[in-house]
Formats: structure tokens, sequence, C-alpha cells
């Protein structure tokens, strides 16, 4: 139609990464530095490399994490007028640049869950749903920890706690794990959860977190 122009949905200024530019807020207990890699790692992503050569070591109350990121990364603090909290902020050298806009509110995201970590803890709870399905921790011969499952197996099945990770029982149907990496304690959770994955039929199996599943209907033949 004449006299209607056309309307084009996009800008010519550049957008920044929400996530990556907002702030980071730590408490007085909270310490982070920067460092220098002695031996950088360098990591194919597709056409392109990335090179990790530096690291970025946080500690607090509850345990200290070391997360290695990008040469193109630096964490500026920002002076605030109050004394509970400090401010960081994540940045990149070129926001422009396709690889470092998409690691940008990838490295803050993981330095966020770090401080998380080392104040307050990152938690998964597993839920046994099956008769006779429960969760058993015991004593190894090195003093370490290992947790029993139980679910329908004829043999013994479990796996020994790593170091860094908290396991306990406060009723066999349910298994708490507790760390500061956030990225350890899910990783060891989604190795439990494989002894036995929710089914849909009956809803047995080992939940993580707040997991549901459908229930389906057998067929009948």
């Amino acid at each position: 139609m004449k006299g209607i122009g056309r309307r084009f949905f996009s800008v010519n200024h550049f957008l920044r990464s929400h996530i990556g530019a907002s702030p980071l807020y730590t408490t007085p207990e909270t310490k982070i530095t920067l460092g220098m890699l002695t031996a950088p790692k360098v990591i194919r992503k597709g056409k392109r490399s990335l090179k990790l050569s530096q690291y970025v070591s946080i500690d607090g109350p509850k345990g200290s994490l070391r997360l290695e990121i990008p040469d193109f990364v630096d964490i500026v603090p920002e002076k605030t007028e109050s004394e509970s909290s400090s401010k960081y902020f994540v940045t990149v050298k070129n926001p422009s640049d396709v690889m470092q806009k998409s690691m940008w509110g990838t490295v803050r995201s993981h330095i966020n869950n770090n401080i998380t970590g080392v104040n307050e803890g990152h938690m998964s709870i597993l839920k046994f749903v099956g008769t006779g399905y429960r969760a058993s921790i015991e004593k190894t011969d090195n003093g370490g920890n290992f947790v029993n499952v139980k679910v329908g197996a004829s043999i013994k099945q479990g796996l020994d706690v790593p170091d860094g990770i908290r396991v306990e029982t406060p009723v066999p149907t349910l298994l708490i794990i507790e760390g500061c990496d956030k990225q350890q304690v899910s990783q060891f959770a989604a190795k439990i959860r494989k002894f036995h994955p929710p089914e849909p039929y009956k809803g047995k199996g080992i939940y993580v977190n707040d997991e549901t599943v459908k229930l389906k209907n057998k067929k009948i033949k």
C-alpha cells in the first residue's frame, strides 16, 4: 500500500550482554584474586580458539574456588558506600567481538556461582521413590564416605564421595549433597541419578531437586 513505510526491527548500535554487565556483590569475608596461569591453555571453538591465560580465585567462609578465564576478561572493583558488601564488574576488551560477547555472560555467571558457593554453598536433594529404594552413607577403608544406593538391583551400587562434597541422609529415602562448587555438586547428583532415572510408568526412580515425570498408561495388547 502506498503511503505506508516499512518498519525494520533492527538497531545499529551495540547491545550489551545483560548478564555480563550485571554487577557482582561480595561480603567482607569474600576475597577475589586475579592471577596469571604459568601454563596457558588453548581451547578450540570451531574455527577459532579460546586462550585461558589467567585465573580468578575466590575465598570465603565455606572454602576456596579457582576458575580459569580467558585472556580478554577483566574484573574491575567499584567503590561502594556500604561496608557490608563490595561491588565488582566483569568486562571484556572488545564487546563487539562475537567470541568475547558470548563468553562475557558465561564467565560472569560462573564467577557469581563461585561467590555464592564459598559464602552459602550449593545443594542438590535426591529423592528415592519406590518400594525399598533408599540410600545410606558408609565409611570406606581410607576414611572417606561411600554412598550406597539400593534401587532394586541385586548387586551393591554406589559412588565414593569426592573431596569438596558433603552428603547426608536425614531419612533413608532422601540424600542431600552440598558443596562450594555448583558444577561438582550437580555432576555428582547426576551420577547418582543414573543408577535409576525416574521411569514414566510407575514413577519409580531417583529424582533430583524439583524434578517430576509425567506418568504414562501401560500398553495393553
